[in-house]
C-alpha cells in the first residue's frame, strides 16, 4: 500500500500570472523559499519546461546547515498546473485555481519523504506556502 499525499494550500490576493510568475521565477523564489527567518533561499535555478529542472539552495542563515532541493518537471500546463518529481522521485504536482480577477489558491500535492514525520512536513511545506503568499501580497 502507498503512503498517502500530503496536500497544503493558500488563497493569495493576487492574480493568477502574479502568482504562477512569483511561485516559478528565480529572481521571486530567493525570496519567499523558506519555512522562518533563521533561513534562506541564496540561489534558485529554473528550466520551466518538462524535462527541464528545478534546484534552489536552502541554507541556514547563520551558515551552520543547509541543502539542495532538485528536481525535473515533468508536466507544464501555464497558470494551471506544474508536476515535477524530486531526485529521490517523489512526486509534486502543483495547482493555481484562479478563484477570481485578484485572488488564486495554490494546492501543493506531494509524496512524503520517509525520514520525518508527516505532519513536520506539512508543517514545513505549509511555513513555505505561507512565504509566497505572503511575498505575492506585499
Amino acid at each position: 500500500m502507498s503512503t498517502p499525499k500530503i496536500t497544503i494550500k493558500a488563497t493569495i490576493k493576487a492574480p493568477i500570472e502574479k502568482v504562477w510568475k512569483y511561485y516559478s521565477s528565480p529572481d521571486h523564489i530567493v525570496n519567499w523559499n523558506f519555512a522562518n527567518a533563521e533561513w534562506h533561499c541564496p540561489v534558485a535555478h529554473v528550466d520551466l519546461t518538462e524535462g527541464g529542472k528545478l534546484s534552489y539552495r536552502m541554507e541556514a542563515r547563520d551558515g551552520s546547515m543547509g541543502f539542495d532541493f532538485e528536481g525535473t518537471y515533468d508536466k507544464i500546463i501555464p497558470l494551471n498546473e506544474i508536476h515535477y518529481h524530486l531526485d529521490d522521485q517523489r512526486a509534486v504536482q502543483v495547482v493555481f485555481n484562479n478563484i477570481s480577477e485578484k485572488k488564486t489558491e495554490v494546492a501543493i500535492h506531494f509524496d512524503p519523504e520517509n525520514t520525518n514525520p508527516h505532519n513536520f512536513q506539512q508543517q514545513g511545506w505549509q511555513a513555505i506556502l505561507d512565504k509566497l503568499k505572503d511575498y505575492v501580497e506585499k
